[in-house]
């Protein structure tokens, strides 16, 4: 049963990382296989609430084949982050993560310093954004070139968000939107196959270590 289980997590040309098998075998031999699933309780501080998510099958395949990925991988992957960038840090009291399946005008403008990870509706691509109303500043981290006149839809939710905010303060500066670019590596403009790798073993790392599967 377990070969025949492993034949539906399709190959992929390249060579997988020991991280990325280990998990792979790890899915490979676990219910999740046949029809199973995992709720992933994360505590409040990840997304300024207690948060669950459920991960299927489907999820795991999506990370091992590098195809679009779901709002559970990428909300386990922003735990993943709160706990190694934020945790116990003066960020954490700054900033927090809106849950993608929140992210609405009302809860944005509740949160005015907040983290939001946007899905460009283009082939599933994610972009992640990072909010400081009062200075009317936005963030943005992309994997791929361009600028943020590429994603219309995130444009208009942070521009209503941003006008709702300053109706709320009664706000008269007039000031525009400054939209920075974020770019951790001054090296490359984009992320490579290989830092998107990297990024994907540090994720699958995280999963085994929390005993996800």
């Amino acid at each position: 049963m377990l070969d025949k289980a492993s034949k539906e997590i399709p190959t992929t040309s390249g060579t997988k990382s020991q991280i990325m098998m280990r998990l792979e075998k790890m899915v490979e031999e676990s219910d999740i296989m046949h029809g199973a699933i995992r709720s992933i309780d994360m505590d409040g501080g990840v997304f300024g609430i207690a948060h669950s998510e459920l991960i299927a099958k489907e999820d795991m395949q999506q990370l091992f084949e590098h195809e679009e990925l779901s709002i559970a991988v990428i909300h386990t992957y922003i735990w993943y982050m709160y706990d190694t960038l934020m945790r116990g840090t003066e960020l954490c009291n700054r900033f927090n993560f809106i849950a993608a399946s929140r992210i609405n005008t009302t809860f944005i403008t509740k949160n005015p310093t907040s983290f939001l990870p946007f899905n460009s509706g283009n082939g599933g691509h994610w972009v992640l954004v990072a909010m400081d109303l009062s200075r009317l500043m936005v963030y943005y981290l992309d994997s791929l070139p361009g600028d943020w006149s590429k994603y219309p839809s995130m444009k208009k939710t942070v521009d209503a968000a941003i006008l709702k905010f300053r109706s709320k303060k009664n706000y008269r500066n007039r000031k525009d939107i400054t939209w920075v670019r974020v770019q951790y590596f001054d090296e490359y403009k984009s992320y490579s196959r290989a830092h998107l790798d990297e990024m994907k073993d540090e994720l699958c790392q995280f999963i085994i270590d929390h005993r996800i599967i």
